[in-house]
C-alpha cells in the first residue's frame, strides 16, 4: 500500500518534520559535499511515542528534496493532529541554523489553514523559548528535549483548559496571550532505556533500501563516494559534563525557567545501557547500514562506559566505518587499539585554538595542560584519522593568535579539518555574556550558519566581524590547498580522493560582509 494512503487511513496524532535549511547553510557545499544526517531527535521522539500507543510519522524535507510547496501539501493529505518541527542540526551547535528552514515551512503552513497545532522541539527553542512563542505561525512549544511534554500533550485534546496544566510547553490563548508553563524533567537515568526505546528507523523515507537517501559527510567515507550511504547516526549518551563558553549543546537540559539560563547551568550526561546501545548497532547492520556517526559530545569520556561497547562492537565484527567525537584530553592511548577494532576509524578533536590560554579561557579551565603535538601522533599511531576542529575569533583573538591556530593546524596536518567562526550561540554561556555586555549579535538565523552567505560572527575586541570571517576563509583555503595536505591525502586514500578534496577547496564562498 502506499505510505501517504496508509497514513491518511490512520489518524496520525504526531507528524515529526524535519525541515531543510541546507542550501542557506551551507550553499554549493551542499550539493555534494556536505552529510545528509537522518533527523535523530524526531527518530527518538517518535520511537518514545509509540511506546505509549500514540501513532506517529516523521516527513524528512532534506532527505526527500522537497520543496516548501510539496511539503505542505504532504501534511495537508497526513492531516496530523499535531505538527512537531523538531529542530535540530547536524553539528549539535547548529540548532539555531535549523530554524531557517524550520520557520520558513512552519510559516506557509499556517497560511495555508490546515487544521493542525504547529508545535516546535529543540536547542534554540529552549535556549530563547518567549522568542520563539512570538512567531504568529507557532501555536505551542516544547521545552528541554520535550519527552514527557510531548506525551502529555498528545493525551490532550489541545484546547486552553488543557493546555495550561501541562508541564514543560509554552502556549497562545485565544486572544493570543503567551504562556510558559512550570518547567517538566528530562529522562531520568534510570528510565533512559524505558522512555526513550529506540529509533524508529522504519518511518524514514527510502529509495531502494533503507537509509539509503542519508549520506555521510564526504571525509568520513575517506573522501570516498561509495561509503558515503546507506549512513545512520545514532547517540549513547546525551549531553556533556563541561561548560565551554561558545556551546550550547547542554540546553536541551534546561529545567530550570528563570531568564539568563544557558547550557553552562544544564551540564549533565545520562547514558543508555550497553546491552541498548549494542542492539542498535546490531539493528542499523541488519538494516545494511556500516557508515555510521556516533553522535555523542563526549562518547571517549568516560572509559567504564565505552570500553564495554566498543569491546561489544569488536566481537560482533560488524565490518563498521565509523566516527565519534573526543576531548584531546581524554583519548587513552591502552584503549586506542579496542576503538579502532569496534569499527571506530575517524576521531574528532576539539583542537579549537592553538594557544593554550585561549582554550583556557574558553573551556573555563576545564582543559588539562596537554601536547596536542604528542596527542595527535599517537591517535595516527593506532591508525586512526583525526579531524580537527578549530575556531578562530574568540574574544581574546588577535590576528596573532588566529595566524598560531592556523600554523598549528598546518604543522598537525590532519587528515580532515574544520575551522568555525565564533559565535555567540542562543543558549550559550557567550551569548548570556553577550547580551548582559550590549555586544551586537545576528538578527537572522542565517547569520548564525557559518557557511552561510549571510554569516556574521561575533567580534573580538580588536577585529570587526568582517575580518574574522575573511581570515576564517583564508584558514580553510590555506589548509585544503596546502600541497603536504594533499599528498597526505593521496597517500593515505588514493589520487582520486585527493581530487575530492581538491574540488571541494574550490568551492569559493559568497560572503555579505565580505561584499561577495
Amino acid at each position: 500500500m502506499n505510505l501517504e494512503i496508509f497514513i491518511m487511513k490512520n489518524n496520525i496524532d504526531c507528524l515529526f518534520v524535519h525541515s531543510d535549511s541546507s542550501t542557506n547553510a551551507y550553499q554549493a557545499l551542499s550539493n555534494k559535499f556536505s552529510g545528509i544526517e537522518p533527523p535523530t531527535w524526531s527518530l527518538l521522539l517518535a520511537e518514545s511515542c509509540r511506546s505509549k500507543g500514540f501513532n506517529v510519522s516523521i516527513l524528512d524535507c532534506c532527505a526527500e528534496k522537497l520543496s516548501q510547496e510539496e511539503s505542505v501539501k504532504r501534511i495537508s493529505n497526513i492531516k496530523p493532529k499535531l505538527t512537531l518541527f523538531v529542530v535540530y542540526g547536524q553539528n549539535p551547535n547548529a540548532g539555531t541554523t535549523s530554524m531557517i528552514g524550520a520557520t520558513g515551512l512552519a510559516k506557509m503552513l499556517y497560511e495555508s489553514e490546515i487544521d493542525t497545532h504547529i508545535s516546535f522541539v529543540g536547542s534554540h527553542i529552549s535556549a530563547l523559548p518567549k522568542q520563539v512563542l512570538e512567531l504568529d505561525y507557532v501555536d505551542s512549544i516544547l521545552l528541554n528535549e520535550g519527552v514527557y511534554a510531548l506525551w502529555n500533550l498528545l493525551k490532550s485534546n489541545l484546547n486552553y483548559e488543557d493546555l495550561k496544566k501541562i508541564k514543560g510547553i509554552g502556549w497562545k490563548d485565544k486572544d493570543n496571550n503567551k504562556f510558559i508553563n512550570p518547567p517538566e524533567k528530562i529522562v531520568p537515568q534510570e528510565r533512559m532505556d524505558i522512555d526513550l526505546p529506540g529509533y524508529a528507523w522504519d518511518l524514514l523515507p527510502s529509495h531502494s533500501r533503507p537509509l539509503d537517501l542519508y549520506r555521510s559527510h564526504v571525509w568520513h567515507a575517506n573522501f570516498n563516494e561509495s561509503l558515503r550511504t546507506p549512513y545512520a547516526a545514532i547517540y549513547t549518551s546525551l549531553g556533556c559534563v563541561y561548560g565551554c563558553e561558545f556551546c550550547m549543546i547542554n540546553i536541551v537540559n534546561r529545567t530550570d525557567n528563570s531568564e539568563s539560563v544557558s547550557s553552562g547551568d544544564s551540564r549533565i550526561m545520562r547514558f543508555w545501557s550497553v546491552k541498548w546501545v549494542l542492539k542498535q548497532f546490531k539493528i542499523l547492520r541488519e538494516l545494511g547500514v556500516k557508515t555510521i556517526r556516533i553522535s555523542d559530545e563526549m562518547f571517549l569520556l568516560n572509559h567504564n562506559y565505552y570500553v564495554p561497547i566498543c569491546e561489544g562492537l569488536k566481537n560482533a565484527d560488524y565490518g563498521l566505518h565509523m566516527w565519534a567525537y573526543s576531548r584531546v584530553d581524554s583519548a587513552r592511548e591502552k584503549l586506542l587499539n579496542l576503538v579502532r577494532e569496534s569499527g571506530i576509524k575517524w576521531l574528532a578533536l576539539g583542537i579549537e585554538a592553538g594557544s593554550q590560554m585561549v582554550r583556557q579561557e574558553v573551556s573555563k579551565g576545564s582543559f588539562k595542560e596537554i601536547n596536542i603535538r604528542k596527542i595527535n601522533s599517537m591517535i595516527n599511531q593506532h591508525d586512526i584519522n583525526i579531524i580537527a576542529n578549530y575556531i578562530v575569533g574568540f574574544p581574546e583573538d588577535t590576528y596573532s593568535s588566529m595566524t598560531s591556530t592556523l600554523n598549528l593546524a598546518l604543522e598537525l596536518n590532519s587528515e580532515m579539518m574544520n575551522v568555525y567562526p565564533c559565535q555567540a550561540l542562543p543558549g550559550s554561556p557567550l551569548y548570556i555574556k553577550a547580551m548582559r555586555e550590549g555586544w551586537e549579535l545576528p538578527k537572522l538565523y542565517e547569520e548564525f550558519a557559518f557557511l552561510s552567505y549571510e554569516c556574521k560572527p561575533l567580534p573580538t575586541k580588536t577585529l570587526s566581524s568582517a575580518e574574522v570571517l575573511e581570515f576564517r576563509d583564508y584558514f580553510w583555503k590555506t589548509y585544503f590547498k596546502n600541497p603536504a595536505y594533499l599528498r597526505k591525502v593521496e597517500s593515505k586514500f588514493g589520487i582520486t580522493q585527493r581530487k575530492n578534496v581538491e574540488e571541494m577547496a574550490n568551492n569559493n564562498l559568497k560572503r555579505k560582509v565580505l561584499g561577495s
